[in-house]
């Protein structure tokens, strides 16, 4: 993926920020000058590559990360374990200030109108976003989209789809197959 598709959006010399990192599968991946995995977890120390920095943090306080000091910010899958609106608006606000001006945040999120119950099945699940809602709550932190694929990825990995790297290169090259499997929705975000 990280080849494929979102080094698209990353140039060499950028400073990249992968938030709620987990098992760092984006940020070791992705070809930057400098990289910077955030979680709440310590376990993505584990993980992280030697040249990848660990910041331990909540999504709303990354007082390590200094303002306007990086270029592209990645959420993936993260959104919508936050408890409520205000969680939310307080990332995306603290998203805001380490990018630079005109930095990048890229969000790949699962999209609660394309999915109906199945959002539910994991019990974390506890804030519904459609792409409507996130260009909304973008709109009130000045990050108005610039790009958005409302139907992009399959929901989750448990499916019984295949995974092997060339079937997903045929997928992201399929623009069908992402109308009629894709129940995440893929934005790009710029801070004014």
């Amino acid at each position: 993926m990280c080849r494929h598709f979102f080094q698209r959006y990353i140039l060499p010399q950028a400073t990249v920020l992968d938030l709620a990192a987990g098992s760092c599968e984006f940020i070791n991946h992705i070809q930057a000058a400098a990289k910077i995995a955030v979680d709440l977890n310590e376990d993505v120390r584990r993980h992280a590559a030697p040249e990848v920095r660990v910041v331990i943090a909540y999504s709303h306080a990354m007082s390590e990360v200094a303002a306007e000091s990086v270029d592209v910010v990645f959420v993936s899958n993260f959104f919508e374990h936050l408890p409520d609106k205000g969680a939310f608006l307080a990332t995306l606000t603290e998203i805001r200030r380490v990018l630079k001006p005109g930095g990048k945040l890229l969000i790949l999120q699962p999209n609660i109108r394309l999915l109906n119950g199945a959002y539910w099945d994991f019990i974390d699940h506890l804030l519904p976003l459609t792409q409507h809602t996130l260009a909304e709550a973008l709109e009130l932190v000045e990050m108005p989209i610039e790009y958005i694929r409302v139907r992009f990825l399959p929901y989750t990995t448990r499916s019984r789809l295949p995974r092997a790297p060339w079937l997903v290169w045929l997928y992201l090259k399929c623009r069908p197959a992402q109308w009629l499997l894709g129940k995440q929705t893929f934005v790009v975000a710029r801070k004014l």
